[in-house]
């Protein structure tokens, strides 16, 4: 018999084949397997094995077999089974890719600080950079010397984020400005957007890269409704980032230090009673508005907290305090990468800017630039502080140098994306519009100016599909032929050259966008089905009819 397999066929020189004798005291092992069930079906009963008296030492092939498992698998345990493990590997994830990317970090918030002319966004910005040890103070005594020899004595605190001698001269903020900052428990990115009309889209594509907006109101006697009135940017600015996706706002009441208030509590709620209404009308949760009195020129109530003499009715936190605990956004961080691009400059190769919207980046991943579909490489990453990275996660403002693309065949508006799922890239979507302001009607063929995440391109409604019922919500089944002021319509958008874009279920910050014509905000909208060239091929395709003559 082989000794290496006991089951083997004994051969032995002049006798035939045959099976060798099973090993006394075994039977043969039986596994059950039950599918849906939910009892196993029962063992056949042991055969009572005989016990003869050994006369030698028992081998290892005697010994009784070992007990077999049964599992029984049912199609609900697997379900349950399946989204608990699911739940369980996206959140280890999502831990191990943060800590392989980074360690242990602190968290990051991009903040955008916006408001009508003059609020003191600039200001508030200066300060925060002083406060936080970012600006030291001899660069500050020389941004006073400097602004008191220009005649602008009480401008000194901007000029920490107002680089350009035009905004230097005029005091007015042209460009969004950045400026980043830490905390003992967070990160910061600051975007300090203009306050003007004239540069709002300028304060859109800042805006669009933010997580919380701050908005900066002044306190002082006349300030304050000249800003709240209709044609003041307060009421603008804050539609526009609740268009773009910021959930929470942070109202800051600045200037309480000022003559004609005096931190009175009445000019306060005065205020705050104004506000509210408006900023729930536009779209913003009670719970995630917060008001805090500060002076961003003294600094009070900024870092350190107000003395009693000087205020005794707050007793609420501080404006860093307040940041720092505030819940922190969801991040993509498992999800495909997109990166829209805000601008992009020539350095030792083309660099693009911008801040990650959803997934990861690592220095040499391959990527794709669209709509162009340009097959780039990363060659390098910077931070904020101009550091360079190995990687960046989503929710950072980057900056990175790309390989195999020249910098002039970029745009802002393209997206730096992920080649196995890359954003979409079309010339006509269906979107859901609200016509906010506009002094006539809107037919088919209306042309406006859209903005979506750091694009600005010139779009067409085709046609107007449907309106939707006040009274019952419902889409009309007959397209309208005009939308006016207060309508809630679905229109077919038509661009010139491919626009990326998202549905908005899909990724809303890809998928929500403003219309503006003659300066102002007409409608805002989110995207609800893209429509692919493909598509209208097929469709055209399948109508040509062939006529022999």
């Amino acid at each position: 018999m082989n000794k290496l397999n006991a089951g083997a066929f004994e051969f032995v020189p002049g006798r035939p084949f045959s099976l060798p004798p099973p090993p006394p005291g075994t039977q043969p092992q039986t596994i059950s397997l039950n599918i849906g069930s939910s009892k196993p079906t029962p063992a056949p009963p042991p055969a009572p094995a005989s016990t003869p008296a050994p006369s030698h030492p028992p081998s290892h092939s005697s010994s009784p077999a070992p007990p077999v498992s049964k599992k029984i698998f049912s199609t609900e345990k697997s379900k349950s089974d399946t989204t608990a493990v699911a739940r369980e590997v996206h959140s280890v994830a999502d831990e191990a890719v943060l800590k392989d990317l980074f360690g242990d970090v602190k968290e990051h918030l991009n903040v955008v600080f916006i408001g009508h002319v003059d609020a003191g966004k600039s200001t508030l910005g200066g300060n925060l950079l002083y406060l936080t040890g970012v600006v030291d103070k001899r660069t500050m005594e020389k941004y006073e010397h400097d602004a008191k020899e220009a005649g602008r004595e009480t401008w000194y605190l901007s000029w920490a984020l107002d680089s350009t001698p035009q905004e230097r001269d005029k005091g007015k903020t042209v460009e969004v400005g950045r400026a980043y900052f830490e905390t003992l428990s967070r990160r910061y990115t600051i975007l300090d957007a203009p306050g003007h009309k004239t540069y709002v889209p300028s304060m859109i594509s800042g805006a669009a890269q933010a997580d919380v907006a701050v908005l900066v109101i002044s306190a002082r006697k006349g300030e304050f409704e000249t800003g709240f009135e209709r044609g003041g940017q307060t009421r603008e600015h804050v539609m526009l980032v609740k268009t773009v996706g910021v959930s929470k706002v942070v109202v800051v009441i600045n200037k309480m230090d000022d003559p004609t208030v005096n931190w009175e509590q009445a000019r306060y709620n005065e205020i705050k009673d104004k506000l509210v209404p408006f900023i729930k009308s536009a779209g913003f949760n009670p719970k995630d508005i917060t008001f805090i009195p500060i002076s961003a020129y003294t600094g009070s109530n900024l870092k350190e907290p107000l003395s009693p003499s000087t205020c005794p009715w707050w007793n609420g936190s501080t404006f860093l305090d307040h940041l720092d605990h505030m819940p922190m956004v969801d991040r993509k961080i498992n999800a495909p990468l997109m990166m829209p691009i805000s601008e992009k400059y020539k350095d030792m190769g083309a660099i693009a800017v911008g801040k990650i919207e959803s997934g990861h980046m690592r220095k040499g991943d391959p990527l794709v630039l669209m709509p162009n579909k340009a097959n780039v490489e990363i060659a390098s990453i910077y931070n904020e502080l101009e550091e360079e990275v190995s990687s960046a996660m989503c929710g950072d403002n980057v900056r990175v140098r790309l390989r195999g693309v020249e910098d002039e065949d970029i745009s802002p508006g393209f997206v730096l994306t992920s080649p196995k799922s890359p954003v979409h890239a079309v010339r006509q979507f269906e979107a859901q519009l609200a016509i906010l302001e506009h002094k006539n009607i809107i037919c088919a063929g209306y042309s406006a100016v859209m903005h979506v995440h750091t694009l600005s391109e010139e779009v067409t409604l085709p046609a107007l599909l449907h309106y939707f019922d006040k009274a019952t919500g419902r889409k009309s089944k007959k397209p309208p032929q005009f939308a006016k002021r207060g309508q809630k319509v679905v229109a077919l958008v038509e661009t010139t050259l491919p626009v990326c874009v998202e549905r908005f279920v899909d990724y809303p910050q890809l998928g929500r966008f403003t219309l503006r014509d003659e300066g102002r905000t007409v409608a805002i909208g989110r995207v609800t089905r893209l429509i692919d060239r493909a598509e209208d091929l097929a469709d055209g395709v399948s109508n040509i009819t062939i006529s022999g003559a």
